[in-house]
């Protein structure tokens, strides 16, 4: 699954996700993780709405965002699309925290992370 994580450096959690400039995006899975791409997030117009908006679109992909904050109205747009905001309170170590969500991935994940590992591949019975 892709992953997102507010990062100026790639190798620290330490953006708040209304301010982060990149997302650096990981696939990854039980056994294996990988760094897939830097998001570089420009400026879209000086309304809120327009800069959480532009935000989630470029994540609309992943299926967990980690940042260090996020505000309320941005983790909704965020839950609409499907994609499970995390907040970490303070910077945290990146490659730690893929390498502990590896290890949960491994075990018996909890039921928010099995829909999010499954982001993509549901099926509707709806015609």
């Amino acid at each position: 699954m892709k992953v997102a994580f507010t990062s100026t450096t790639g190798e620290m959690i330490d953006e708040h996700f209304g301010v982060a400039k990149y997302f650096h995006i990981w696939e990854i899975g039980p056994e294996a993780s990988s760094f897939l791409e830097t998001v570089a997030i420009g400026t879209h117009g000086d309304d809120e709405e327009d800069k959480i908006a532009a935000r989630a679109a470029a994540l609309r992909e992943c299926a967990i965002v980690y940042t260090m904050a996020i505000g309320g109205p941005a983790a909704a747009k965020l839950v609409a699309l499907k994609i499970h905001p995390m907040k970490t309170n303070s910077p945290v170590s990146l490659p730690d925290t893929v390498s502990r969500l590896q290890e949960v991935l491994k075990g018996n994940p909890p039921p928010w992370l099995r829909k999010a590992m499954n982001k993509g591949e549901e099926t509707s019975f709806e015609e």
